[in-house]
């Protein structure tokens, strides 16, 4: 029951503070940029830490492809966004395809209890990785973004100026 309530409570974090956000649009800085996958990555890396001595090997097999997908999802999510200055810094918009990438994310991640059932690597470690591989995820996407905008050469603040509507 533990598992269920925090997959639900990242799952409202994640679609809220990032999907809503990035469809809706959002102005950049540096920290929307690192404190969200910061957060997710120390708790996600506490709790698999935490459960990595009762972990089998296909546990752990499993978690290092779970990483590398959601990895790679992430660099997808970036790239599916568009970036414009406004207020002094970089705006990034998603857009439906964005919105595709993060149900395939969701759907990625909740899906490897059905696989780790079946071959018997649901163990404590699958549930306690949930949030280091989203704070991977997130990470490697706010990575990607912040590569395309300095490759751009668009502005990013150091604070999050006030939005005028």
């Amino acid at each position: 029951m533990t598992s269920v309530l925090l997959y639900a409570a990242i799952a409202a974090l994640v679609l809220y503070k990032l999907v809503y956000q990035q469809v809706r649009g959002t102005l950049l800085d540096r920290r929307t940029l690192v404190a969200m996958p910061l957060l997710l990555t120390a708790v996600g890396g506490y709790l698999t830490l935490k459960a990595l001595p009762g972990a089998s090997a296909a546990e752990l097999g499993l978690l290092a492809a779970d990483l590398l997908v959601l990895a790679g999802l992430g660099v997808l999510r970036s790239a599916t966004t568009t970036l414009t200055e406004r207020d002094g810094t970089t705006f990034q918009r998603g857009s439906a395809v964005t919105i595709g990438l993060w149900l395939l994310t969701v759907a990625v991640r909740i899906g490897v209890a059905a696989p780790a059932a079946a071959i018997g690597a649901a163990g404590p470690l699958t549930s306690a990785s949930i949030a280091l591989t989203l704070g991977v995820s997130i990470a490697v996407q706010n990575a990607t973004t912040y590569r395309r905008i300095q490759r751009r050469g668009l502005p990013l603040a150091d604070r999050r100026p006030a939005l005028s509507r």
